[in-house]
């Protein structure tokens, strides 16, 4: 068997360009005008413990009443609408770079990732879209991540409460960013608070989206940073700043929130999709909340479009239900995940316990020299790869049906001829006879991979306390030098994912130096990038005392 000499390529590249051309010049957006049941009361000020009024767009029912509340809170600009234009609906610039794979509906009064409040007036809530402080109508000077933004959002819970037309009962709702800011505040457990559903939001900002197993994301977190400080009078430049902090210190603490004291019931959203910014996070704030009744809903599609489908919104729906009214609704199950074969198409839905699942069958794959991924140990060997441009593939080809749902693990043996520093990407994709099957990806990517890990070297260092024998966990908090050609051990967790392989289908690993995706706007992930390894070379080992192995998680049907 000879090895691929070129494993990052792949067909399909033109008929998926194509596709994401019609979808930017005509974004699978609906848009309609709110319905005249809804009463709108714009700019509506709610007065901070200092002072500050953070300004708010109120929707509700028609009728009087008390209601139960939903509240956002966002940098983005609550009053960021659809505007309708002669030949159309003038959206978002992300829907138009950001392909969705499905349409989306929503009404003209529906914020940027925010919930639409036709929706949630006609099942009988209020909604709350609010300009964070120093964004927007807000007054005063923002703080991005920051405790000072978790008191306001405290402080805006605890209005909303006492208003003529709330039944004292406040819930969260909202996407990435509107997702990320009900943590903080959430650990704070605002009394009236009493339900938060964060819909994909990261966790840690490093690990997650700036810095994911140490390696500078140099792509969609320029574009985010230089974008709000454009619309968000900020106390500090988090763009300049980050690039002082090479290491996970207490600049990078301060942002992450204490997930132990979030004690409020919560339905997480964690997707497979979106592993370049919420995946891991989101999936962390299900396993670490401290609360005794939280859920988390997973899935691979797209962001915007899972969330406004009618099977996003009645899973919201229900939860709210539950735990802003009377308790009559039903609760969700624990845990409920889609297992996908394509990008397009559900094997299975599926509903949990627990996460990871309990009855998960651990097997380990064993790398040899050519090309193989194999159940049985090899013999020592070695296989190089050039750290800029080269790459390493590995296959497995499954005898049986198999559901792999977890995160994956790398366990890897290797040795660089560099004295400084190097960077690994790992990918697993799937194939079935010798086409790619691709799936949905973060920023509305069509030809994603089952699941990738990052790893610089020098931060290998494991937290061994956290570190459980399938999931290693890094702190970054401290480099481990290495010499060159001498062999270092590095453990690199894989993203979540949750993929059917048919019998003869090829799971393929590949290892590289370089992000493994196109940089090219039109068939690449943009505008995901990373720092990639400098010029060198990487010597994989294999066998013997120098075991390098892949981890997967297959979960078998229940019996």
């Amino acid at each position: 068997m000879e090895r691929n000499p070129n494993p990052l390529k792949r067909p399909g590249r033109v008929r998926y360009s194509f596709a994401r051309l019609r979808s930017a010049v005509r974004p699978p957006v609906k848009v309609h005008r709110i319905s005249e049941d809804v009463r709108e009361t714009l700019d509506v000020p709610a007065r901070m413990r200092d002072g500050v009024n953070l300004r708010i767009n109120v929707y509700k029912p028609k009728g009087e009443g008390r209601y139960p509340v939903i509240v956002s809170e966002h940098p983005y600009g609550k009053d960021a609408l659809p505007k309708k234009r002669w030949i159309g609906w003038k959206l978002n610039f992300q829907y138009r770079i950001m392909n969705q794979p499905t349409a989306i509906q929503i009404s003209d009064r529906t914020g940027w990732e925010a919930p639409d409040p036709e929706f949630w007036v006609q099942n009988g809530f209020v909604v709350i879209n609010a300009d964070a402080r120093g964004s927007g109508n807000s007054e005063g000077i923002g703080a991005l991540f920051s405790d000072q933004e978790a008191r306001d959002i405290h402080d805006l819970i605890e209005w909303a409460a006492v208003q003529p037309w709330s039944n004292g009962r406040v819930g969260m709702l909202g996407v990435s960013y509107l997702a990320i800011s009900q943590y903080k505040a959430a650990s704070l457990n605002p009394p009236s608070l009493k339900a938060i559903c964060p819909w994909e939001g990261l966790t840690d900002a490093y690990k997650d989206l700036m810095m994911p197993g140490g390696i500078r994301e140099i792509g969609f977190s320029r574009i985010w940073l230089a974008m709000t400080k454009r619309v968000v009078r900020m106390d500090r430049d988090l763009a300049n700043e980050r690039l002082e902090h090479p290491l996970r210190d207490s600049w990078w603490k301060e942002f992450t929130p204490a997930l132990d004291k979030i004690q409020v019931p919560m339905l997480a959203c964690a997707s497979f999709s979106d592993a370049n910014l919420h995946s891991v996070g989101s999936l962390r704030a299900f396993e670490s909340a401290g609360s005794n009744e939280k859920y988390a809903y997973m899935h691979r599609e797209g962001k915007w479009a899972a969330f406004y489908s009618d099977e996003g919104k009645s899973t919201q729906l229900e939860f709210f239900n539950h735990y802003l009214r009377t308790g009559t609704a039903p609760k969700p199950a624990k845990v409920t995940l889609k297992v996908n074969e394509s990008r397009t198409k559900v094997t299975s839905k599926l509903s949990e316990e627990e996460w990871p699942i309990s009855r998960t069958n651990w097997q380990t794959l064993h790398l040899e020299p050519l090309g193989i991924l194999s159940r049985a140990e090899t013999a020592a060997s070695e296989a190089t790869f050039q750290l800029k441009r080269g790459a390493l593939s590995f296959d497995f080809d499954f005898d049986a049906d198999s559901d792999v749902i977890g995160e994956m693990n790398l366990q890897l043996w290797a040795k660089f001829d560099v004295a400084t520093e190097a960077n690994l990407f790992v990918a697993v994709e799937k194939w079935h006879q010798d086409e790619y099957v691709p799936f949905e990806g973060s920023y509305g990517y069509g030809r994603d991979r089952v699941a990738r890990g990052f790893q610089t070297v020098s931060l290998r260092a494991l937290n061994h306390d956290l570190s459980s024998p399938h999931k290693p966990i890094h702190d970054f908090d401290h480099a481990m030098p290495f010499k060159s050609g001498k062999p270092v051990e590095l453990a690199i967790p894989l993203t979540p994912s949750a993929t059917r392989f048919h019998k003869g289908e090829t799971l393929r690993l590949i290892i590289c130096g370089r992000y493994p995706e196109p940089k090219n706007p039109i068939f690449g992930h943009f505008p995901a990038r990373y720092l990639p390894s400098k010029t060198g070379t990487c010597t994989l080992m294999f066998g013997d005392q120098h075991d390098s192995r892949l981890e997967i998680p297959v979960v078998p049907s229940r019996s």
